[in-house]
């Protein structure tokens, strides 16, 4: 019997036609490509996992102390695999079932590094006691944060989409510039690229894109993996990669750890805080599960999205135990969702996996972390624009004739630009008010979803629109909300309510 890729394993990646299992993310590829794949989605996001707890670490007077940074990094994989399994998984409605992974969010590292400024530590449990409160907070709304669905028509999805992939283009830029900065004529130093990092960057980008061109199946969608560990190997002769330090790393995650930092202690402000910026993180969850509908081509409704919102905050719950911090949905791996069309959640599930084991053995942790950024930053390339470029699909099904869905998208992209284009555009708002429009993806789906009920939902309600409630699937290829918002699947379901009963 052949084990190489084939025609056959080619196959396991398409929807399995059984009635059994007629989700695209219910295939089940073989398990050596499970873990491949699982590998793949790991690489991907691990430097976006661990960069909250390096920064976290340096503003709480850990920089020099290698055991509690360790600490840290170990907590924010354990954490990240837990919730990646329930979200993967799904049992007792706690996880969409879907291939989305869920790891420590960048989205309240500000505030974090905040609460915890200090010495030794001495100040993370606050961080950690706010994230405890602020997570059951979030929970208790995610049932009203899945009733979002009905305001997410394509025009809606597809802008947010395309702005997530935007608004992780600077993420790639960070990456391969790798903090470097220059100076001109003696002035202050700004960040810049050197022309190594350039290079290393370049090739994995160049090298990603040519497998993904010449090489056939399999191997074509493990272009990006194929990619990071050549340019991996490309850096070695460069001293690029610096693997001097992995035996720094403790081997076995200890579990005297636990609380490693002291138990979590509560207090109103910090609370406060992070409560506001947990509204960020499920606005920001609901807009990657819909997006991961629209990239793997599964129905999403408001129990679903309810069901994985519960996930991603279950991060904030149970990570400090482990000292993480919040977690929520990743949308580099939606990029990747989008680049290879591997949809199944299985494969993300042994991601998890893979993630639990590089959190009990610190170890391997620190041989990931020897990844050049130069080359995430090649490949992030790639990934992000991928996300973007799903959005712009998904905005290909929307009708811009004779409406105003043109001017809601103009809106939404000019307000998700601005803090990409000067981060600190917003700095003289309310620290709480900075943090929620500070993020264009937050900024773009606000816009996009007040102008969508202006223009569509409620001059459809005057017109007679389409009855209020029509299921999707009743109308063809109509998308998420399609079939009540739009003139088009107004049109259609009205031919199919003529058409006789037999």
């Amino acid at each position: 019997m052949n084990d190489s890729p084939s025609a056959k394993d080619s196959a396991t990646t398409k929807p399995n036609p059984s009635p059994t299992t007629p989700r695209p993310e219910d295939e089940r590829p073989p398990f050596r490509l499970q873990l491949v794949y699982g590998l793949q989605h790991i690489l991907t996001m691990y430097a976006g996992a661990v960069a909250p707890a390096l920064v976290i670490g340096a503003a709480a007077g850990l920089a020099n102390d290698p055991a509690a940074i360790g600490i840290l990094v170990s907590g924010a994989l354990l954490v990240a695999g837990i919730a990646t399994l329930l979200q993967t998984v799904g049992p007792w409605r706690l996880g969409s079932q879907m291939p989305i992974v869920v790891a420590c969010s960048f989205v309240p590292v500000s505030a974090i590094t905040t609460l915890a400024a200090g010495e030794n530590g001495e100040n993370l449990p606050v961080a950690f006691g706010a994230s405890i409160t602020a997570g059951l907070f979030a929970l208790l709304l995610t049932p009203f944060f899945g009733q979002l669905i009905r305001f997410f028509p394509p025009i809606v999805t597809g802008t947010i989409i395309t702005v997530i992939g935007l608004s992780l283009m600077p993420v790639a830029a960070r990456w391969i510039m790798d903090g470097a900065t220059v100076s001109h004529d003696g002035g202050a130093a700004v960040p810049a690229a050197p022309l190594a990092n350039l290079a290393l960057a370049g090739f994995t980008l160049a090298l990603i894109l040519l497998c993904s061109r010449v090489l056939p199946g399999i191997w074509g969608r493990l272009s990006v993996l194929l990619g990071l560990v050549a340019g991996v190997l490309v850096s070695l002769p460069f001293g690029m990669a610096d693997f001097s330090r992995v035996g720094e790393a403790d081997l076995v995650f200890n579990p005297t750890s636990v609380f490693y930092f002291g138990l979590p202690r509560f207090e109103a402000t910090a609370i406060i805080t992070m409560c506001i910026i947990m509204l960020v993180v499920l606005t920001e969850g609901a807009s990657h599960i819909i997006a991961v509908g629209e990239i793997t081509g599964t129905k999403v409704d408001a129990k679903r999205i309810s069901a994985g919102l519960r996930a991603d905050v279950s991060g904030s719950i149970i990570g400090p135990i482990f000292s993480a911090t919040p977690t929520s949905s990743f949308a580099q791996n939606i990029g990747l969702l989008a680049l290879t069309g591997i949809r199944s959640r299985f494969v993300v599930a042994t991601g998890a996996g893979i993630l639990l084991v590089m959190g009990l053995f610190p170890v391997l942790g620190g041989v990931m972390a020897a990844i050049p950024t130069p080359v995430l930053g090649g490949a992030g390339l790639v990934l992000f624009g991928s996300v973007a470029a799903s959005g712009i699909k998904t905005l290909a099904k929307v009708d811009f004739t004779n409406n105003l869905n043109l001017v809601l998208v103009a809106a939404s992209f000019g307000v998700a630009i601005i803090p990409l284009a000067y981060p600190t555009f917003y700095s003289f708002l309310p620290e709480p008010v900075e943090m929620v429009v500070h993020s264009g993806i937050i900024g773009a789906a606000l816009v996009a979803i007040v102008l969508n009920i202006c223009f569509n939902v409620i001059g459809r309600a005057r017109g007679g629109g389409a009855p209020e409630e029509i299921d999707s699937e009743e109308i063809g290829t109509a998308g998420p909300g399609e079939a009540k918002y739009t003139s088009h699947a107004d049109a259609a379901y009205q031919d199919r309510s003529e058409e006789p009963r037999g």
